[in-house]
């Protein structure tokens, strides 16, 4: 046999041990990130943006 790192070994066995670990994060993918964009929507929220200042900080905007 290989060599099988522990981090390799741990997942294998925890997948033996709980099948329906892949089933949860194909879940968790679609709820985050598998999804469709809206062009237009990206378009106006991009285009809605406000300039942030070069220092976040300064209240009044100057020196």
């Amino acid at each position: 046999m290989a060599y099988e790192s522990d981090i390799t070994r741990f997942i294998r066995e925890l997948k033996q041990n709980n099948p329906q670990i892949e089933g949860k994060q194909r879940e968790g993918r679609a709820l985050w990130w598998d999804k469709t964009l809206d062009l237009d929507e990206l378009r106006r929220q991009r285009a809605a943006r406000v300039p942030q200042k070069p220092y976040v900080y300064d209240v009044e905007g100057g020196e």
